[in-house]
Parts: C-alpha cells; sequence; structure tokens
C-alpha cells in the first residue's frame, strides 16, 4: 500500500498535556551525553535565570513522540510502520524547555512526497505550553521504503 498523498495538510488534534519533569530531564540529559549543569542542577538553572533544569535540544523529540504516533494509528494514511526510517529531524525553538512546563503538541502533515517507490512524510509539530504560548516547532520526515518488485 502506498502513503495516501491526500494526508498532506491533515492537521491532528492536540496531545497532550505532557509535564516536563526534572528527573525526566535529568535521565534524558545522561542518555545523549549531555554535560551543562543547566541540565541537571536547579540551582545552576535558576542562576542562569531560568525556573528548573533546561532540557537539552533533542528533548522535544519526547512530546512530539506523541503526535507522530498518532499520525501512524491514522488508518488511511498507507503508512506501514515496519517500512519506516526517520529520514530528518528538526527543532525550532522561541524559547528552551524547563522542567514544570505543562505542553500540548499538535501535529500536520506538512508534505508527502513520492520517490519511485519510496515516499517522504513531513510533519510539523507545534508545542506550546498551557496559556497556549508557541515553545517550538518540531520538524520530522518519516522515509517510508516502498515495495522495490512494485516499482521495476
Amino acid at each position: 500500500m502506498a502513503v495516501n498523498p491526500e494526508i498532506q495538510g491533515r492537521r491532528l488534534p492536540p496531545v497532550g498535556p505532557y509535564l516536563v519533569g526534572r528527573e525526566k530531564v535529568r535521565e534524558f540529559s545522561r542518555a545523549v551525553l549531555a554535560q551543562s549543569p543547566l541540565n541537571s542542577d536547579p540551582e545552576a538553572a535558576r542562576a542562569a535565570g531560568y525556573a528548573d533544569v533546561v532540557a537539552p535540544p533533542t528533548f522535544p523529540v519526547v512530546v512530539q513522540e506523541a503526535t507522530l504516533a498518532q499520525l501512524l494509528a491514522e488508518p488511511d494514511t498507507g503508512i506501514d510502520f515496519t517500512r519506516v526510517v526517520h529520514g530528518d529531524q528538526r527543532f525550532s525553538f522561541v524559547r528552551p524547555v524547563v522542567a514544570g512546563d505543562e505542553l500540548m503538541a499538535e501535529l500536520t502533515v506538512t508534505s508527502v512526497k513520492s520517490l519511485g517507490a519510496h515516499s517522504m512524510v513531513t510533519a510539523s509539530t507545534e508545542v506550546v505550553d498551557l496559556d497556549g504560548e508557541l515553545v517550538l516547532t518540531a520538524i520530522s520526515t518519516l522515509v517510508v521504503r516502498g515495495d522495490e518488485e512494485a516499482s521495476a
């Protein structure tokens, strides 16, 4: 089954709120080898002007994951998760994510492109705080490998 090109422009319902926990930020920081005291020491983070520890720049993928799971669960997308490879990931920040943030995320499919038997699905996830203020935008491109024999 090919990826349904009509999903381009689809906006999914918001997910969340996701409460950013201090220990989750610390665990993620250790996992990605982030060494800044801002990522683990609340006193250092407060001294730098933050309310609590600051999440590393790639932490929002944890929040975005729920929106991507939502997309993959849509029955008419034609996306077979067993054939998905993560092709690209970008973040555009308005401000850093800090422990204590409660974040909502909403995904929009911005592009569906066919490349021979394969497809590329790009999705933009806006992450906002509970006041509705934009915190960041996460952009992911999923490569959906097609059946090589179908294109021959």
